[in-house]
């Protein structure tokens, strides 16, 4: 055990501490057991581990690794952390940032002029982490992203994306336009709102100082200046808070309208695709033979365009939501409904198929303010998954209105899915994935979560069930 603050390895690793010190050694301090976890995590990110506690999991960790481990007193410990209650761990790190040539020419970028507080530095790092951010680049006059409390409000972070250090930030927005990103100046009093403007990769968002904002000169480097709108009566947002805001919008505009989009459009393409081939064929049919055929095979043909018709058009009807969802601009248009003879409507409309299974209302009375297109697109969705899923007797609908919510459920008999895979069924599929529709629970999802409500599904003993709760009004 190393007892001395005098010890040679701990006034090596104790003068970290301080900038000067760490730009000589271009090594840095890694404190407390999360960070220390994600760094040995990563190969050769921590060179030396000192502990007080020889058992503790990342001591263990460390160890196993091969990486210089060593047991130390308290005070020790104390010589070494820069906080008054420390965890026990502190990690000694060679230096990881990179230039800004090598960051990657895609995604959202994040750049901090004059950011001077750790702890704002070290929250947005984590933030563009969690945001799946290409990388990080820290102004030459923003504090060291290697400070101890930098380091430590990251939480990890800084062993898991590219960080720049040591640009100016006019040569830095000049670097990003360069490479084609967009930038993005956030400002109180910005041009144009978060919430509408346009995030398409690649862009590169501006953060400046906790006191005094982005100068002018830095401004006008900028594409166009941003705004976190706000309703309430706060002055103003604290940085970090503000600049998470802005990576978790890039994100989920991401997400949404590359990953899901894409996948709904070619789903809904498959599904449009079955019932417009039928309705041709029905209408070739008719059109060739009709002398030839029967009142009753007329009225086959003609019940199944209809069938096919309707099918159509709630599909149509799911991708215009799909696409309002994603957009993030679905408006409801609530109205009273009684439940029960939303049910038997639906239920009426599917006997137009010979082949549908029986559709049975077992529920209670519900006299609800919901809305109501959404509801009966929502339970059409779940009749066609079982239809699909469960394989034996009626489809069972039921219903119920209770402090202020509605739960509706649809299940059928005869399933082998699991409930892991019946939950599975709420994502986009791409043709190919699997039968059945591929965009209609995504999208009664999307539509319950953009009123306050949620889906989910579920097997017990065979029995395959969808639920749909959402908030009702008077």
């Amino acid at each position: 055990m190393l007892t001395s603050p005098r010890n040679p390895k701990v006034t090596a690793a104790g003068r970290l501490k301080k900038r000067a010190y760490r730009d000589d050694d271009r090594r840095f301090l890694v404190e407390g057991a999360q960070a220390v976890l994600e760094g040995l995590r990563e190969p050769g990110c921590i060179e030396a581990l000192f502990t007080d506690d020889d058992l503790a999991p990342a001591a263990i960790e460390a160890r196993t690794a091969g990486v210089e481990t060593h047991l130390v007193s308290r005070d020790v410990m104390e010589a070494l952390t820069s906080t008054v209650t420390p965890q026990g761990l502190v990690g000694v790190a060679p230096y990881r940032d990179v230039g800004l040539e090598d960051l990657p020419a895609d995604g959202c970028i994040p750049l901090l002029h004059e950011i001077r507080d750790p702890g704002n530095a070290g929250t947005i790092l984590r933030s563009a982490d969690a945001a799946g951010a290409a990388g990080v680049v820290f102004s030459d006059l923003s504090v060291d992203v290697y400070n101890p409390k930098t380091v430590r409000a990251s939480a990890g972070s800084i062993f898991h994306l590219p960080v720049v250090r040591g640009v100016g930030s006019s040569d830095a927005v000049t670097g990003l336009r360069a490479r084609g990103f967009r930038v993005l100046a956030l400002t109180a009093d910005g041009d144009v709102d978060l919430y509408r403007t346009d995030l398409a990769d690649p862009i590169a968002f501006v953060f400046g100082n906790e006191a005094r904002g982005l100068p002018d000169e830095i401004v006008e480097l900028a594409d166009v200046t941003v705004r976190v709108p706000q309703t309430g009566r706060a002055e103003s947002l604290n940085l970090a808070a503000a600049a998470t805001v802005c990576l978790f919008e890039w994100q989920r505009r991401r997400f949404r309208s590359v990953g899901a989009l894409d996948s709904i459009i070619a789903a809904a393409a498959h599904d449009i695709r079955s019932p417009l081939t039928a309705m041709k064929g029905f209408g070739y049919a008719l059109e060739k033979r009709w002398d030839s055929m029967t009142e009753e095979q007329r009225a086959v043909m003609l019940q199944g365009i209809v069938h096919d018709a309707d099918r159509m058009d709630t599909i149509v009807r799911q991708l215009i939501d799909a696409a309002r969802v994603v957009g993030g601009n679905l408006e409801v248009f609530a109205e009273q409904v009684e439940v029960a003879d939303l049910v038997l409507t639906v239920a009426e409309a599917q006997r137009r198929d010979p082949d549908h299974p029986p559709i049975e209302w077992v529920g209670r009375d519900a006299v609800v303010f919901v809305d109501p297109a959404r509801l009966r697109t929502t339970l059409l969705s779940f009749i066609e998954a079982l239809v699909w899923w469960g394989h034996d007797g009626p489809i069972s609908v039921g219903a119920s209105a209770d402090d202020g919510k509605l739960h509706l459920w649809a299940s059928r008999d005869g399933t082998e899915m699991s409930t892991i895979e019946a939950e599975a069924l709420f994502t986009p599929r791409r043709p190919g994935e699997g039968a059945g529709s591929k965009i209609g629970l995504f999208v009664s999802r999307g539509v319950a979560e953009a009123q306050g409500g949620r889906t989910w599904g579920e097997v017990d003993g065979g029995r395959l069930t969808f639920h749909v709760e959402l908030p009702t009004g008077p």
